[in-house]
Order: structure tokens, then sequence, then C-alpha cells
């Protein structure tokens, strides 16, 4: 399927939309502005709107955009990591939030700096074909990490009704407390309030505050 990008993206919808979001979020979670679907012209209207931490997902599209406005905003990636991009994404990001495999940690190793910091991706929901580290596994997995781990990410399985994303995020809570994290990184557009009072210290916002 094609992607769908936005084009002519409304800088005072954009702002009225985020400043809505971290009003109520108070000062506890930080709003991450998805660009996945913002073309590399249009990454100037994020800027004018305000926006000062962007995710993308796809290590080419990063490279592109941080090139032009590697000033304008602080960059994080959120997409599936492949292990072989890691040398090319770790120098253009503050974290990376979907560490989940042992292939990414070898290339950590190799390339990451005492700086590096990183989110492992945790399959809360156990869902079949899914990435993310089994919540079994998850101490072993950090115990491993050869850079510094500051907190976790989970994608939990899409429902129309926020409420049934809550506990996903309600264990994903419970993970990082009992491996002394803080960062959680957790919900998207349809259920960052559940989010937020489940304790997500990052939102991560995509298409709804383009349409």
């Amino acid at each position: 399927m094609a992607r769908t990008l936005f084009h002519d993206v409304d800088p005072a919808r954009v702002r009225a939309r985020v400043e809505e979001v971290a009003g109520e979020a108070a000062g506890r979670a930080e709003v991450l502005v998805a660009c996945k679907y913002v073309p590399l012209e249009e990454m100037g209207a994020l800027a004018a709107a305000g926006v000062t931490l962007v995710g993308e997902n796809r290590q080419q599209d990063l490279v592109a955009k941080h090139e032009r406005f590697a000033a304008d905003f602080t960059w994080d990636f959120i997409g599936n990591l492949q292990s072989r991009k890691v040398k090319q994404i770790l120098p253009l990001v503050r974290l990376i939030h979907s560490v989940a495999t042992d292939s990414a940690l070898e290339q950590l190793g190799r390339h990451g700096t005492p700086d590096t910091e990183v989110l492992v991706e945790v399959n809360v929901a156990a869902e079949a074909g899914k990435g993310g580290v089994a919540p079994a596994d998850l101490a072993g997995f950090i115990a491993r990490c050869p850079v510094r781990v500051s907190g976790l990410m989970t994608m939990p399985p899409f429902a129309a009704d926020p409420e049934a994303s809550r506990p996903h995020f309600a264990r994903l809570a419970e993970l990082a407390a009992a491996n002394g994290l803080t960062r959680l990184s957790m919900g998207t557009s349809q259920d960052w309030r559940v989010a937020l009072a489940e304790g997500a210290t990052i939102i991560r916002l995509g298409s709804a505050l383009f349409v």
C-alpha cells in the first residue's frame, strides 16, 4: 500500500493540537510528533508550529530530514530498528525507542558512546509476529545492553476503544518500575490520554495532527 503523505501541513492546526495535548500533560510527558508521513518539504511547517521534538520511522527519511532541519528539532528514532542501520541512526538522534533484538545490541556495542541512550521495545500483549522483547526476558535483555537503557516503549494492539490499551500501558509502567527505569514511551493519537494516566513520559502523536 502506498504511503499517504500530508502535504500543505497547517502550522496553526498543528500548534493548537500540540498545545492542547501538552496542556493536559502538564509537564508530566513530552509530546513527540511522529513525522513519518510528513514530506521533507513540509518539515518547516512543523518548526513554524512550534514543534520541538520529532520522531522518524525510517533511517533514510531521518537522514534526509535531519540534513536540512537538524537545528530545528530534537530527533528520536521510533520505527522498526534494523541492526544494520544503527550506525547511521545513532549520531542523529537523542533516543532510539525500539531496541528489541540481540543484533541491535551488538551494533550498539560497536557504535554506541557513553552518551548513547535507548528505550527497549516490549511486546506487552505477546502479539504473534510483532517486534519487542517479551516481559519475561526483559531484565536479561537490559543487562546485556551495552549502552544506557533509560526506559521502555510499547505499541499495544490497535483498538477502537482507548481503554483497551490501559492494561498494556499499566503493565509497561510496572516493568519500568521493576527495572529502575524512568522513561515510558507509550500512547498515540487515539489513546494518549489513557497512556498519560498510566504514567507515560513521551506521547507519540501522528496523523491526528494533520487531518
